[in-house]
């Protein structure tokens, strides 16, 4: 504490002014006292992130919502659900990332995405991945457009009566969705991207610097596991936003346990803590393709020997631009709203998972998208 009421500790230029206001509130006290201060502070942080730890092991479950399993290839599995859809609604398939399992769109908290979609006048289909089986892990981003989503997309068609259908990716599924569509755009009618990143040298500076001093270690450990593990996808994750899990456990220490705020926060750690292992081919695909070479951005991602080029596409697009998101920076997903040729966008006032599970997810997310859904899937 000495050291910081002489004022000697080297700050950041961006917080030299904030360090000198905070020296002179030091000042009237005493080292002994600011230390008692801090300390009881940091025990107060340590018993509500540890409680908060407890109550959500120890929470009751409500258990996923039900859904029909209308098709299975490998460990993929593809979702409908229909059974709460209007008659001759019109069918959209989502597709997730490959990291995560589908049910952040679908928690039980009253905000289900996909229930919305039901009842406005769709009939969602959505894939869900599971950690990859025998064959799977020998697939690379080519072999998961060609021998799985593009299959899921003719049972689908087929299903709902052969025209085309509307296709929906979130996050990493952004891409998948994307690089689909690009391949087969008579299939599909319109295209929808959310928080969908593009341009992975924008807004990723300091990150990419890390993950290329990391990419020997990644790689001897593909090599050793043949596959990227779901802890070292959560620890990448994690270090996005060190201090995230230690501030939301202490919040939720403090929320009411009975209540559909401590139950949304808890199917959403549910969720996380659900992740699935990427293929190690994958793994290398996103991370030193997408990542550390920037090759969608450029041009150079191609599936099946053939570039995935936004330009090309001409189907109805629409980009929805988190505006408070740490895993994709929103300039990130502006580039490729910019690239497409019948791109529309806007932005959702929210974080990543926010847009899609949060408490203001009608009105930063559903009411605009729907009116767009309207327009381009329904008219």
């Amino acid at each position: 504490m000495s050291s910081l009421r002489n004022g000697s500790l080297p700050w950041n230029q961006e917080l030299a002014a904030r360090a000198r206001d905070l020296t002179d509130a030091f000042s009237c006290f005493s080292p002994e006292d600011i230390t008692k201060a801090v300390e009881a502070e940091l025990r107060q942080r340590a018993h509500d992130f540890a409680t908060g730890v407890r109550l959500y092991k120890d929470h009751p479950r409500k258990g996923q919502n039900a859904a029909k399993t209308t098709h299975v290839i490998g460990t993929t599995r593809l979702l409908d659900f229909g059974e709460r859809a209007k008659k001759n609604a019109t069918p959209i398939l989502i597709i997730p990332s490959l990291v995560n399992r589908y049910t952040v769109l679908d928690l039980n908290n009253g905000h289900s995405f996909i229930r919305m979609l039901t009842t406005q006048g769709y009939h969602p289909f959505v894939v869900d991945w599971d950690a990859p089986g025998p064959e799977e892990q020998c697939f690379n981003l080519t072999d998961y457009i060609l021998q799985r989503l593009e299959p899921l997309l003719a049972v689908v068609q087929k299903q709902t009566g052969g025209k085309p259908v509307g296709l929906m990716g979130y996050c990493m599924g952004g891409l998948l969705a994307l690089a689909l569509a690009t391949r087969q755009p008579r299939s599909i009618r319109a295209l929808t991207l959310l928080a969908t990143p593009w341009d992975f040298h924008t807004g990723f500076e300091s990150r990419i610097k890390t993950l290329s001093a990391m990419m020997p270690q990644l790689n001897t450990l593909i090599d050793s596991l043949g596959m990227l593990p779901v802890d070292v996808l959560q620890a990448m994750f994690t270090s996005l936003d060190p201090w995230l899990t230690q501030k939301k456990f202490q919040h939720f220490s403090h929320m009411a346990p009975d209540g559909l705020r401590a139950q949304s926060f808890v199917d959403l750690e549910d969720w996380l803590n659900d992740g699935v292992p990427l293929a190690g081919s994958v793994a290398r695909d996103c991370l030193q393709g997408w990542y550390v070479e920037n090759q969608p951005f450029k041009g150079q991602w191609e599936i099946d020997g053939k570039p995935v080029l936004p330009q090309e596409l001409l189907i109805p697009s629409l980009s929805v631009i988190p505006g408070r998101d740490h895993i994709v920076p929103p300039a990130s997903a502006r580039a490729l709203s910019n690239a497409l040729p019948r791109g529309d966008s806007f932005v959702a006032d929210a974080g990543h998972i926010g847009m899609i599970a949060g408490g203001r997810a009608k009105q930063v997310l559903h009411d605009p998208l729907l009116a767009w859904l309207g327009k381009n899937l329904q008219a």
